[in-house]
């Protein structure tokens, strides 16, 4: 089989929800970053997106690297990562996709990102798309030398589950299990993810109509809040999966909180340095995003995976309406609730080490 060229559907996961006890697949940590396809050919090098987008010019230090480092004809599967103060950190590896030249440069000398490698997909004239994982990974640990990162990968799952707990301090995203009797499947969901899930009791502070509606007509997400040790409610994330009918049944329910604004915490001169609050102009929006302000009455339960952004934190992906808490204030709704993660070595991941720091 041809070695394959870009662009190319990396192979996808699908959510799972216990690592099992039974043999058969290989886990690794998975990395909290941009999924990232190389190609190399000579000294042509291309670094390609998910969405199968070229990435070269956001990450010119990676292409450097890796050009002297890789050889000379080589497609890789990973991730794009940068660590700032131990850890993962998506905001600053979401702070490259910028627009100016300038500020590309500026950034990949102050956190540069480093390419982390999980899959083999061709060496020289040979294609390994068509062969099981376990062979792909031995041949992977074979080419992989200074430059590159390795992720760390193991078939018992005692070890997975401890990776599960652990590696999570040093900002990874959970445990992916890869079939091993498996090949490379382009854009098929044939991995297995494993991924924290918690819960959290949020203000319903505000909410936005749904596009395919009139306002007042559908819910298309509800706005939550956090209060900090200091009384001020920060804009947390938001929940957004509700069934239509759902959607219609919640814009009446919620017609009596709707207010003018007089007084909400997130508009006016009510709005205090340093918080949170839903719907500014940032560099992926260049308007503001209208939404609706309601009387912080509702207490709603979500789950949630994790957290970013630091002090203070919101969540990293869309979270999940759990239930309604009318047993509890929304006063009572803070961020001390949220789990502290223990801190993590992340140097110790990339070697596939297990040792954790204060």
């Amino acid at each position: 089989m041809t070695p394959p060229r870009p662009p190319l559907k990396p192979m996808l996961a699908k959510p799972a929800k216990t690592i099992p006890d039974s043999g058969g697949l290989l886990f690794e940590p998975k990395w909290d970053g941009f999924r990232c396809l190389v190609f190399r050919d000579g000294d042509e090098l291309i670094l390609q997106s998910r969405a199968e987008k070229p990435l070269n010019r956001y990450f010119p230090e990676v292409v450097a690297r890796l050009t002297e480092t890789l050889p000379e004809r080589i497609v890789l599967d990973g991730e794009l990562v940068v660590a700032r103060g131990g850890k993962l950190d998506f905001d600053a590896l979401t702070e490259r996709i910028h627009p100016a030249a300038s500020r590309v440069t500026l950034l990949a000398e102050e956190q540069p990102a480093e390419f982390v490698a999980f899959d083999l997909l061709a060496l020289d004239d040979e294609s390994f798309v068509d062969e099981p994982t376990a062979k792909r990974r031995e041949r992977l640990e074979q080419v992989a030398g200074e430059g590159i990162h390795l992720t760390p990968a193991t078939t018992d799952p005692d070890t997975a589950r401890g990776w599960f707990e652990l590696f999570e301090g040093a900002g990874l995203d959970g445990v992916i299990g890869k079939p091993l009797d498996e090949p490379y499947s382009p854009g098929k969901r044939v991995l297995l993810k494993y991924k924290h899930k918690r819960t959290a009791d949020c203000v319903l502070a505000g909410l936005r109509w749904h596009v395919d509606g009139e306002p007042g007509e559908m819910v298309g997400s509800f706005l939550l809040g956090l209060y900090d040790t200091g009384g001020l409610l920060h804009h947390v994330g938001v929940v957004g999966s509700f069934p239509v009918k759902r959607r219609r049944e919640l814009a009446e329910e919620l017609a009596p909180l709707v207010t003018d604004g007089t007084g909400h915490p997130w508009i006016g001169d009510a709005v205090r340095e340093g918080q949170r609050i839903p719907g500014g102009i940032t560099r992926w929006r260049a308007t503001e995003q209208p939404w609706v302000p309601l009387r912080l009455e509702r207490v709603v339960e979500v789950s949630y995976e994790h957290t970013e952004g630091g002090d203070p934190a919101r969540f990293r992906h869309t979270a999940q309406f759990g239930r309604w808490r009318p047993d509890r204030e929304p006063s009572s709704c803070g961020y001390a609730q949220l789990d502290e993660v223990a801190r993590y070595d992340l140097d110790a991941v990339f070697r596939g080490e297990v040792r954790r720091t204060r």
